[in-house]
């Protein structure tokens, strides 16, 4: 190699002037060493390794033109230095195996400066002053690649680039003649859908640069992504300050983030990520692998502000996985040249030296080895077609060489030493490497062959920071949340005490039905509260049944069938206990005492007409809107509140029910909303909302059964003949608790009355003190005639029947029916304590010296009677004084006038 160099030196003169005039302004001084192997020398004469064969002295060139950036001023310009001992190594290895015999590859580069005007300027100077180029080689800079590449049409030219990664040239419709042996930056968009289907990652999201090149990538991987099951939940982006954007991630819960940003920005955005605790064992992060080596140290010394330490940095950035094209290929396969990568890798190092190294310099190299073998599938091509065109006749007018050459760089399939090398639409199917970031330093841990479709992950290499890899999402495992099978035991085994109580109370109704004290209670209503109180305990083992223990057909039955029961049985007994409420409210709120029978019959029409409103809206429910496994709530209306209310102080053991039936009506409504809305709101918790449930019915029917039939139960079992006995009943609204404690005073049916009532009171007693003073006057005249015998058998011939006519005119109210007879019953008790009562202090002495003796009653009513008829008994509510006997009942009398009972005068001392 160095005699080969330093023959080549001698002859670098002609052809460096040659050079200078045919492309004047060309900087060819950077290049004068390597160009003494890739330019042919003068005179014809070659100088080739020892023992190698070469193509004739006088052989034709194949002029390829080189557009890259060469100057040190340029940044890139270190990436077409860097690849140049690549190119040189290429072009030695093919004049070597003679490939394109009896033909040589001139290689003639131009410095595009990465600039749009001076590349486009290099271009037109080589085809105008230089030779006719079969092919364009190179291309760096995105801007002037594609400018160039798009022009390329029109002169019938190749271009194959070694180093132009971005999207935007993939486009056929507009660069039909560009290739490119190094996959695009849309490659590595296939080999992360393979990685995220091998680690299983559903749910991702992308946090973006706002640059093109990135924006470009993220929508080529939403195509990618599409209908491969894999769900973008979030699409960030951003410009300067990227922690909004991961702010945003994580509010949504993304835990794989696709990234697509320069070093630059990295740094920023695992700075915010370590502030946002986005990292970790619950985070997974998949960026770029082309950064350059220990770029978090490069993005603090350009100035970058960060408020991180760099340990802080470090921590975030533990674990992420960068993914990048493979620079070379890591198999130990011998490529087109005879060389293994690894043996190709030594010898480009040595051939460098002092030149730094380009992680483009393999796709260089293969890069010649591309258009070597397009030219000579072109001359193949032209030899079997029997044409006399030579491949060195091609010029840029030349369409049907111009196609030749196409089809030929299509056809390109062999192994290099970057791997397979294979074109699809003109984009390298090449090979995508992984590295995760490991204890500050990057490490290969899987590659992706983009010809096979096949990931390979490098065994024991990969490390999460968890024991598995991160979860895609917070887990949410769907589970069906079943009923508890000893908690529903438990609450059907109360439910089955329930129903044995209830039958006790229906027995015991049965069986003490013709009992005066059940009789008056409407047995029948009170089977019906019964039946309907076992209908919603019946419910219970139907609301147990989920769909851990039948199907899901059958649950959707259940769940109908367990709605009627529930709605029949709640309806059945209160509309039960509503129909017993409205009689009492409607008997003894008639004001006018009118003689009124509301009979069972009418209270089953009562409860019948709810069950059919309930049952019409079931059907109709049913009908046009089934149950299909949800639950609904409904407002309730609590029906009977009112006339529970009204009917609240009427104290009759066998009628009034209204007091306790107002409490189970306030018991179940409030256990009714209190349920309704905690079931609502453990919906997620069938073992929960069931108990509360069934809680709520057993606790109601258990009290309403309870508070209907245990004081009946009681009272009959305590004292038997309560029925017959006639009890002190008293009307009243807003009456205070002392007044109805007075046993000679009842409740009025207003407010007003009240007064009324104390003003009556004092009159009574003003009467009962004339009374007093009459009596004495009275039983001196008796005294008086009792001397005389005619007078006394005319008063006990005459006058016994109007005592026993004034006796009866107390009964004046009395009816055929049960509630008049009570009534009847109620005075009689008065009426009889007030005859009947004695003072202890008289009893003891003798009964002809007593004034309240049978023998002088005997004589004072013989005048007391007839004086009573007419003049005093009108004011208690007897016959008016006009009245012509007092031997016509009260009740015939046209002037009869009816006193209602709060204002009746008691007259004592009679």
């Amino acid at each position: 190699m160095a005699s080969s160099r330093g023959s080549g030196q001698s002859r670098l003169s002609p052809f460096a002037t040659a050079a200078s005039r045919a492309a004047p302004g060309l900087r060819l001084a950077p290049m004068l060493p390597l160009l003494l192997l890739l330019l042919p020398a003068s005179g014809g004469s070659r100088a080739f390794p020892r023992g190698a064969a070469g193509p004739p002295l006088n052989s034709p060139p194949l002029s390829i033109m080189g557009l890259m950036p060469l100057t040190d001023n340029v940044a890139k310009g270190s990436i077409g230095r860097g690849v140049l001992p690549a190119v040189e190594l290429a072009i030695q290895q093919i004049r070597n195996e003679s490939l394109l015999y009896p033909y040589f590859l001139d290689l003639r580069l131009y410095d595009t400066e990465c600039d749009n005007a001076k590349g486009l300027k290099a271009f037109y100077d080589a085809i105008k002053y230089g030779p006719n180029h079969l092919m364009v080689f190179g291309g760096v800079c995105p801007s002037v690649t594609s400018i160039i590449a798009e022009s390329l049409k029109g002169w019938n030219l190749v271009q194959l680039s070694f180093a132009a990664t971005t999207p935007v040239l993939a486009d056929k419709k507009k660069y039909p003649y560009f290739f490119r042996t190094v996959p695009s930056d849309n490659a590595v968009n296939p080999a992360i859908l393979k990685l995220l289907k091998y680690y299983q990652w559903k749910r991702v999201g992308t946090l973006t640069q706002d640059i093109q090149r990135f924006s470009e990538v993220r929508n080529d991987l939403t195509g990618v992504l599409y209908g491969e099951g894999i769900e973008i939940s979030d699409t960030a982006s951003f410009s300067n300050d990227p922690c909004t954007s991961v702010k945003k991630l994580k509010s949504n819960d993304v835990r794989i983030i696709l990234g697509q940003f320069d070093q630059n920005m990295a740094a920023r955005v695992f700075c915010c990520a370590y502030h946002e605790n986005m990292f970790g064992s619950k985070y997974q992060w998949i960026i770029p692998g082309w950064y350059e080596p220990s770029w978090w140290e490069l993005a603090h010394s350009d100035g970058n502000p960060s408020t991180c330490l760099s340990k802080n940095l470090l921590a975030a950035m533990e674990g992420y996985i960068g993914v990048d094209f493979e620079p070379l290929s890591s198999k130990e396969i011998k490529t087109i040249s005879g060389r293994t990568p690894q043996q190709y890798e030594k010898e480009y190092n040595d051939k460098r030296s002092d030149v730094g190294p380009s992680k483009f310099h393999g796709y260089a190299y293969d890069g010649i080895w591309v258009i070597a073998k397009t030219l000579q599938r072109a001359m193949e091509h032209l030899r079997s077609s029997n044409r006399h065109q030579r491949i060195q006749d091609f010029n840029y007018t030349d369409h049907k060489l111009g196609k030749i050459f196409l089809d030929a760089m299509n056809e390109t399939n062999f192994f290099g030493v970057t791997g397979q090398v294979v074109f699809r639409n003109g984009e390298r199917m090449g090979t995508i490497k992984f590295t995760q970031f490991q204890d500050s330093s990057e490490v290969k841990v899987g590659e992706y062959n983009a010809v096979a479709d096949t990931l390979e992950i490098i065994n024991d290499t990969i490390r999460f920071q968890g024991s598995e890899p991160p979860k895609d999402k917070t887990i949410i495992q769907e589970q069906l949340r079943e009923i508890s099978l000893p908690l529903y035991s438990i609450l059907s085994a109360l439910t089955i005490l329930g129903m044995i109580m209830a039958s006790a109370f229906l027995f015991f109704n049965i069986k003490n039905r013709n009992q005066k004290l059940i009789k008056m209670s409407s047995p029948y209503m009170n089977n019906l509260i019964i039946l309907g109180g076992m209908l919603s305990y019946a419910s219970i083992f139907l609301f147990g049944l989920d769909g851990s223990f039948v199907s899901e057909k059958t649950f959707e039955t259940l769940c109908t069938v367990r709605t009627w029961i529930l709605t029949v049985g709640y309806t059945t007994a209160f509309g039960a206990m509503f129909a017993k409420t409205w009689r009492v409210h409607a008997i003894f709120k008639n004001v006018k005492m009118k003689k009124k029978i509301i009979k069972d019959q009418k209270l089953l029409v009562i409860v019948g007409g709810m069950l059919l409103i309930d049952l019409c809206i079931l059907i109709c429910w049913q009908a046009v809107d089934p149950l299909r496994r949800t639950v609904e709530k409904y407002n309730m209306e609590l029906f009977g509140c009112f006339l529970a209310w009204e009917t609240r102080n009427v104290s009759i053991p066998a009628l009034n029910d209204s007091k306790y039936i107002g409490m189970s009506v306030y018991n179940v409504g409030i256990m009714c909303i209190i349920g309704a809305a905690v079931s609502f709101l453990t919906r997620d918790q069938p073992n929960v909302q069931f108990c509360i449930v069934a809680l709520v019915i057993i606790f109601c029917s258990t009290i309403t059964l309870c508070l209907v039939f245990v004081p009946k139960l009681i009272t009959l079992r305590t004292n038997p003949d309560a029925a017959t006995q006639n009890r002190r009943f008293q009307f009243t609204q807003n009456q205070k608790k002392e007044d109805s404690k007075t046993s000679t005073s009842v409740t009025s049916v207003n407010q007003a009355s009240t007064s009324r009532l104390e003003g009556l009171q004092s009159e009574n007693h003003r009467l009962r003190m004339k009374i007093t003073e009459l009596d004495k006057d009275l039983e001196e005249v008796t005294m008086q005639l009792q001397d005389t015998p005619e007078k006394t058998t005319y008063i006990k011939q005459n006058h016994y029947q109007e005592l026993n006519d004034i006796l009866n005119i107390r009964n004046f109210t009395e009816s055929t029916d049960g509630e008049k007879a009570i009534l009847k019953n109620h005075l009689d008790q008065n009426t009889q304590l007030q005859w009947n009562t004695t003072e202890p202090s008289r009893s003891s002495q003798d009964p002809r010296e007593d004034i309240n003796s049978p023998e002088h009653i005997q004589r004072r009513l013989s005048l007391q009677l007839p004086i009573l008829h007419h003049a005093y008994l009108p004011s208690i509510g007897g016959v008016d004084a006009s009245c012509a006997s007092p031997c016509v009942s009260p009740t015939a009398s046209p002037r009869h006038r009816h006193v209602q009972p709060p204002f009746r005068v008691m007259v004592s001392g009679l």
